[in-house]
């Protein structure tokens, strides 16, 4: 039943070429992955219920099949924690191009990396890990192997990158827990080798990390593209 949900939503998000945020995340949660909670609504009153119900801030984005790269159309808004902000920021979302629905969900703190993968036309899939947010563009900083991976390839990708240490945990600040990690990474892999003839390429970034969890705060997924283009 499960492989039947998810692969509807890939079918489903076939004619756009790409998977909605929502759904997106809907398809890492259905492989057991972690994703922060979060509702889809445009009704402010739901939103500002979430919001009180929350321990702590929420991050409001527009739901819009016209845009991609949220951050180039300023639609994601981080750390907000009242009333007044969240219907300020709402109501503008909601005038962006293609709105359909606004993601209000939890703000979480940790560690952000980036896991993603891609589908090489000569290797297949691969599975790219580093450290995520805007550090993956200043710091070029990633491994990539082949999928799928095991635990010892999650080991040996951290331990290629220069920002091992930050990790692992350095100088008194926590790291990543390196078992949920791994389990994630895995997982993710698999995720990937199941619907390899339909993904393109797959960003999760960022994935917040902590000692106790390792939370998907964003997803994009691209799809092979259908039709003549495809050739």
């Amino acid at each position: 039943m499960l492989k039947k949900d998810r692969k509807k939503i890939i079918e489903k998000s076939k004619s756009l070429g790409w998977v909605l945020e929502p759904d997106a995340k809907a398809l890492m949660k259905l492989q057991g992955l972690d994703i922060p909670d979060f509702i889809l609504t445009n009704s402010f009153d739901t939103a500002d219920l979430f919001l009180k119900d929350c321990d702590g801030p929420v991050v409001a984005k527009a739901v819009s099949k016209k845009i991609l790269h949220k951050t180039e159309h300023n639609a994601v808004v981080t750390g907000i924690n009242s009333s007044d902000h969240l219907k300020i920021e709402m109501t503008r979302l909601q005038k962006l191009d293609g709105c359909e629905n606004i993601l209000v969900e939890q703000m979480v703190q940790g560690l952000e990396i980036i896991i993603g993968a891609k589908n090489d036309f000569q290797f297949g899939p691969v599975i790219v890990f580093g450290l995520g947010g805007t550090s993956v563009e200043i710091y070029n900083d990633t491994a990539i192997r082949m999928a799928p991976i095991k635990a010892g390839d999650v080991v040996s990708m951290v331990k290629s990158l220069k920002a091992e240490k930050i990790i692992k945990g350095y100088r008194g600040k926590p790291g990543v827990n390196m078992k949920i990690l791994t389990r994630l990474m895995i997982n993710f892999s698999n995720w990937v080798m199941e619907f390899e003839n339909d993904i393109e390429s797959v960003d999760l970034n960022p994935v917040i990390c902590t000692m106790d969890r390792c939370i998907i705060a964003d997803a994009r997924i691209m799809l092979q593209r259908l039709g003549p283009q495809a050739q």
